[in-house]
């Protein structure tokens, strides 16, 4: 349940988190185009001072696109980085901005997909995937179809009601990712749920499966549980960017007709599905994150 505004937000603790926070609404009320520059702007400077997580992507993308040339990886990660401050300030624009300027900016292939899964009444598991622009797609996919998602609430009060009050703008609710009941039961009523299974959540609850070339990444069998237990439509809702300051796409797939029933073959499937969902914009995808630091016993670790 969402709670409202707390006094002890304003503790002083909490105002160097504020003037962030206003400077982040300052910053996207300008025009578009100048928010967009901005944010490109801020990931290449960021890059030589988060060298680590430099670090992790060229690792990442050396294990899924061996057969990629040098110059090709430069260039996907020197993307990724200007992606990483285009999510910054779309995560302004997700929290901050009025409906009808959201919708000046995107649009949506495959609603129909979305619609027929929905009138079944059985409810539809989302899955998506860690764009960077996840936040304002969370957003944009509510002012399609209200709907729910899963996901981990933030260590800070402060920041867990600011996210929670800009998700729901025009969301349902947020469900904690470790709530499978609440999960299940949202379907089972009839609910849409957003849930991405593209991370590693450790070995608890999880199987090895092929992703991209890594034919042994930790797979959650999150996605399978839920589905056994809700027996729901299954479909993917991803947003990218579009080249220029053309805005942004929402691409909502037909539902699954094929998904398996072996706990394996399902892991298997759904990393095909977000490998192909992620290929949409390489370079938009979060290859920050350590996809694969969950190993086999006796594997050799693939992070220094």
């Amino acid at each position: 349940m969402f709670s409202g505004f707390k006094k002890s937000f304003l503790h002083p603790r909490n105002w160097l988190t504020w003037l962030g926070l206003g400077i982040l609404w300052a910053m996207v009320q300008l025009p578009y185009p100048v928010i967009a520059c901005i944010g490109r702007s801020l990931g290449k400077a960021s890059r030589p001072f988060l060298k680590r997580r430099e670090k992790i992507a060229r690792r990442n993308i050396e294990l899924c696109f061996p057969e990629m040339s040098a110059v090709e990886k430069e260039k996907l990660i020197d993307d990724n980085f200007i992606s990483l401050g285009m999510g910054l300030v779309e995560t302004g624009m997700a929290w901050f901005w009025r409906d009808s300027r959201v919708r000046k900016w995107f649009d949506v292939e495959g609603y129909a997909h979305l619609d027929q899964a929905m009138s079944t009444g059985k409810g539809v598991i989302a899955i998506g995937v860690h764009f960077m622009s996840l936040e304002l797609g969370g957003r944009v996919m509510g002012l399609c179809r209200p709907m729910m998602a899963t996901y981990r609430p933030h260590n800070s009060p402060l920041m867990e009601w600011v996210q929670t009050k800009g998700r729901l703008r025009s969301n349902k609710a947020m469900i904690d990712r470790r709530n499978l009941k609440g999960l299940v039961n949202a379907l089972k009523s009839g609910e849409a749920v957003w849930f991405a299974p593209d991370q590693d959540y450790g070995p608890k609850g999880s199987v090895f499966a092929p992703f991209f070339s890594v034919p042994d990444a930790a797979t959650t069998n999150g996605t399978y549980a839920v589905s056994q237990l809700s027996r729901s439509a299954m479909l993917t809702i991803t947003m990218v960017r579009k080249p220029g300051h053309a805005g942004y796409r929402l691409h909502i797939s037909k539902a699954f007709d094929d998904y398996p029933e072996s706990k394996i073959q399902a892991a298997r499937y759904i990393n095909k599905v977000i490998e192909q969902e992620i290929l949409r914009a390489p370079g938009q995808y979060l290859w920050v994150h350590r996809r694969f630091k969950t190993r086999p016993e006796g594997a050799t670790q693939l992070y220094s």
